[in-house]
């Protein structure tokens, strides 16, 4: 007869069900933070103050938790890239598109593509060799933006694109490029990274940079509403603090695959959030366009790369 499960197992079973879908609920509403606290401050402006918030609550946890930090200072540089790509680069990127009035909703399902685009890099730079079905899902991640992207077009208004310019599409697209290359430098790189310690030191860099970004190019102008307040507490707390212990909980737990399967309902989910919030809208053949490339994105994250055999 096998033993039944303990009552501490039985207990902690639903909360452990719930997590990943938890976590990217979170991660869902960066997006929206972002149009919610823009109107009040600049991109590096407010990603700088947030990033300086999120260690001011980090570094007392690392000490409370005795977390121990990266063994060696050649780790810790590759740490500080990795912050630099997906942090600095990644959200400086979405932040400014959202800004220049790229609908929450679309830059979510633009970076949600950073499983093809990785999948792509990984062909030359890593060596790994690519599945049909991985192939198929790039072909359809194509097709799907070209059609959320056809969706927008607006001639007849005197632009490319209805509600925002290019420069917009390509300060997406360098988001997309950054968590795409930081993904594969990380994999690269950063494998003994500890989770807590090394998210400070990528926050850590990615401040610098983007204090250095709204030094020298932005006023640097904040006002300071009751709703940029909240915006800034829901961010570093939501999102750069819960988040990350979530996930810090789901890797110990062995379940963080299951959140690797639930990020493809993100796109979705803020699109779904913008249109409550904001009235953003899709039409018919952009909301087929993201259907194709959400499931574009499946076969190419389901598929498993093999690495290339020498000859």
């Amino acid at each position: 007869m096998s033993a039944s499960p303990s009552p501490d197992a039985r207990a902690e079973s639903p909360w452990l069900k719930t997590m990943p879908g938890l976590f990217v609920l979170l991660w869902s509403t960066g997006f929206i933070g972002a149009k919610f606290g823009l109107p009040y401050a600049e991109p590096f402006t407010f990603l700088f103050i947030r990033f300086m918030l999120t260690l001011a609550v980090l570094l007392p946890l690392v000490w409370l938790l005795k977390a121990y930090w990266p063994h060696s200072r050649v780790l810790c540089a590759h740490v500080a890239v990795t912050g630099l790509l997906v942090h600095a680069v990644y959200l400086g990127g979405v932040f400014h598109a959202i800004e220049l009035g790229l609908p929450a909703g679309l830059a979510s399902l633009l970076v949600g593509l950073q499983p093809l685009l990785t999948a792509a890099l990984a062909l030359p730079l890593l060596g790994e060799r690519l599945t049909a079905g991985q192939w198929l899902g790039l072909l359809l991640g194509l097709v799907g933006i070209t059609l959320v992207l056809g969706g927008k077009l607006a001639p007849a208004a005197g632009r490319l694109f209805d509600g925002f310019g290019v420069g917009a599409l390509v300060s997406v697209l360098a988001s997309l490029m950054a968590i795409s290359a930081g993904t594969l430098y990380q994999k690269r790189f950063c494998t003994g990274m500890p989770l807590l310690t090394g998210s400070v030191i990528q926050y850590l860099a990615a401040g610098v940079a983007l204090g250095a970004g709204a030094l020298l190019l932005e006023s640097r102008e904040v006002t300071w509403t009751m709703t940029f307040v909240a915006t800034l507490a829901w961010l570093v707390l939501g999102l750069s603090v819960a988040a990350i212990l979530l996930l810090m909980a789901l890797i110990r737990r062995g379940a963080a695959s299951k959140v690797a399967s639930l990020f493809y309902l993100v796109p979705p989910l803020t699109a779904l959030e913008a249109w409550w919030l904001f009235d953003e809208t899709l039409g018919p053949v952009a909301l087929a366009g993201m259907a194709i490339s959400l499931f574009g994105v499946v076969l190419v994250s389901r598929g498993q790369a093999t690495p290339k055999t020498r000859r």
